[in-house]
């Protein structure tokens, strides 16, 4: 930081850490035996579309290595893109393997800034479901290097369950870093993976 940065108050931001998501299995651990929560086997990548042949190849890049697998029983990766015109990259592993599925989140995330499109990650997750089916994601904010709860409520139109999110945050500090501003726990309706 340089000396008028500090004048003016500005701050570098976080450089991210993809390997935080390394944290994930254990956490996925904690959060089962502390909540009854287990992985579902699915996880996401959100990113900024950007057009050029350079990104489309390396979107082509992505699939090729995801999907490597597909002949020996894998599931294919999937893209879609939401209302706000993100697009989305969903991965599935068997439910009790949440390391290859993170490996897997984590290549996708190192294949996009390793290729200059850093800037255009938004978030990755991992969802997570109770015995009575009530969903939970894990989010891991690119920007932020941080992870927070996002649990919406079953049959709900756009509500969040807060104390759920509120005690995975207490019950998963010690695994994950999380992050400390409830105001950047944006809401991911509809997210593939969850």
């Amino acid at each position: 930081m340089g000396f008028w940065d500090a004048i003016l108050g500005r701050s570098k931001p976080v450089r991210p850490d993809l390997d935080r998501l390394f944290g994930l299995p254990g956490a996925a651990v904690s959060l089962e035996a502390g909540t009854g929560f287990t992985p579902t086997g699915r996880g996401s990548v959100c990113f900024a579309s950007v057009e050029g042949g350079a990104f489309t190849q390396l979107q082509r890049d992505v699939r090729e290595l995801l999907d490597a697998d597909t002949d020996r029983g894998g599931v294919p990766v999937e893209f879609s893109q939401d209302a706000y015109g993100y697009t989305w990259l969903l991965a599935r592993q068997p439910p009790d393997d949440v390391a290859a599925l993170v490996n897997d989140l984590h290549a996708v995330n190192s294949l996009l800034q390793d290729g200059g499109f850093g800037p255009q990650l938004l978030c990755s997750l991992i969802g997570f479901q109770d015995p009575a089916g009530r969903p939970l994601a894990l989010v891991y904010l690119y920007k932020r290097g941080t992870f927070y709860p996002f649990a919406p409520l079953p049959g709900a139109a756009e509500k969040r369950d807060n104390a759920l999110e509120l005690q995975v945050r207490a019950l998963l500090g010690d695994d994950l870093r999380i992050e400390e501003d409830l105001s950047r726990w944006f809401p991911v309706w509809g997210a593939p993976g969850l």
